[in-house]
């Protein structure tokens, strides 16, 4: 009936999560609202890591990407649950460290780090920073040097895969922002550049493929591309790599149009191959990192509404407006990204109507789906927009000054906030007179 089994409906006819009621939720937290299964996430951390220990032999470590959904509440989760995180900014890199995350299980992504935060990274003692380019590497350098201290880094490589996704979030084929290419030797350069400074060490390679990709294939053809690199290197500058980063990228279901492959499933095929790869290819099984993020979160995660007017216009469509919008949750703006909406209040009811959900910004743009099949709705139900949980708090914006909502986490019957909803005094905060 729904899209994630830890969604039910209770006697009251009202949509749960994890056995808690979400309309009761929103009346006792507001709308909108965050609402994030505690549960599941453990569980989906405990899935990937289970897996890696069981297919790389404990070779391995999760890192949760937490560009997805980063609070303290998540890196204190995440730290519990023994796996590592993937930060991608000073501000991610602070969040992990105030909460007593192991520095050696963080790495450190970005392809215009800053020079501060290169030198919290350093300071920090991180596990490794994964390097973008030249001029990022050459800087690492310099201010490794006047730190007294030999950085650990990955290089970020394009492998050159179509991983059949967004065009926006597709960061592995050759033209994109991110990393060094394999096709012009530039990324082969970069190595040779790496093992003649003296405050570098080339622990290993990291590649990402793109986002909610739901094909093994991919996946394992980047592992075949990044481990003939691995050899390359080995055969023409004797150097082997410790360590193979294949990202993230896992698909995850937003819609019944979604068929996500199980994360056991890739990680036996991938790791097959790894392993067949290297005894072919005389390497030494390098330890493997991946980075899931919207896989861990997003299916965790739902958001509430209250709806506001609706306005039906003949023979087009039915509008219904929520309280809320792309300020908290820009992807369909961004991506056209398709959603799942279920009346919280109703959700025993047929869908019977088809609306186009509304935020309230003052931006035609702002909705949140188009087309989509929902129980009858009134003024003042309660709406819940599915799979929320990754890219949707982390995300958030103040657009038209709108305070962000508040991020509940819940466990059974009991819930506890772990991100306060902003006053309209937290808008003003940082204003100078």
């Amino acid at each position: 009936m729904f899209i994630s089994d830890n969604l039910s409906v209770n006697e009251e006819g009202h949509l749960t999560v994890s056995g808690a009621d979400t309309v009761e939720l929103a009346e006792k937290y507001g709308t909108p609202l965050y609402v994030m299964d505690e549960n599941l996430l453990r569980e989906n951390c405990r899935s990937f890591k289970s897996s890696i220990d069981k297919y790389y032999g404990g070779n391995g470590l999760v890192c949760f990407a937490s560009k997805a959904f980063c609070c303290k509440a998540m890196c204190r989760l995440a730290l519990e649950e023994g796996i590592g995180l993937d930060v991608a900014s000073i501000g991610e890199l602070y969040t992990a460290l105030s909460v007593g995350f192991s520095p050696e299980k963080l790495c450190f992504h970005g392809n215009n780090k800053t020079d501060e935060e290169i030198r919290y990274a350093l300071e920090s003692r991180i596990g490794h920073i994964v390097v973008d380019n030249v001029y990022e590497l050459n800087r690492l350098n310099e201010l490794a040097e006047e730190s007294g201290i030999v950085a650990n880094i990955m290089y970020r490589i394009k492998p050159g895969i179509d991983a059949h996704t967004h065009s926006f979030i597709m960061t592995g084929q050759i033209d994109s922002k991110f990393g060094f290419a394999l096709e012009t030797g530039e990324a082969y350069e970069a190595v040779k550049k790496a093992l003649s400074l003296k405050n570098i060490r080339l622990v290993g390679l990291h590649c990402h493929i793109g986002s909610q990709i739901f094909d093994i294939d991919p996946f394992v053809k980047a592992a075949e591309v990044m481990l003939d690199f691995i050899a390359k290197i080995k055969d023409e500058l004797g150097y082997e790599t410790e360590q193979l980063d294949l990202g993230g990228g896992f698909g995850i279901r937003y819609t019944d149009e979604d068929n996500p492959v199980g994360y056991d499933k890739y990680m036996e095929r991938v790791s097959a191959r790894v392993k067949e790869i290297c005894r072919e290819k005389n390497l030494k099984q390098p330890f493997i990192l991946i980075e899931p993020g919207r896989s861990i979160a997003g299916p965790a995660g739902l958001t509430l509404y209250k709806a506001g007017g609706k306005k039906t216009i003949p023979n087009i469509r039915t509008y219904v407006s929520i309280d809320g919008g792309m300020g908290d949750n820009p992807r369909y703006a961004l991506y056209q990204s398709k959603y799942d909406a279920v009346v919280a209040n109703k959700a025993g009811l047929e869908r019977t109507e088809t609306i186009t959900l509304a935020g309230k910004c003052c931006e035609t743009g702002d909705l949140i789906g188009e087309g989509m099949k929902i129980q009858p709705v009134e003024v003042g139900d309660i709406i819940a927009v599915l799979a929320t949980g990754a890219y949707n708090y982390s995300m958030s914006s103040n657009y038209n000054r709108i305070p962000k909502p508040a991020v509940v986490f819940v466990n059974g019957d009991s819930s506890r906030v772990v991100v306060k909803r902003e006053t309209l005094e937290d808008i003003v905060r940082n204003d100078v007179e």
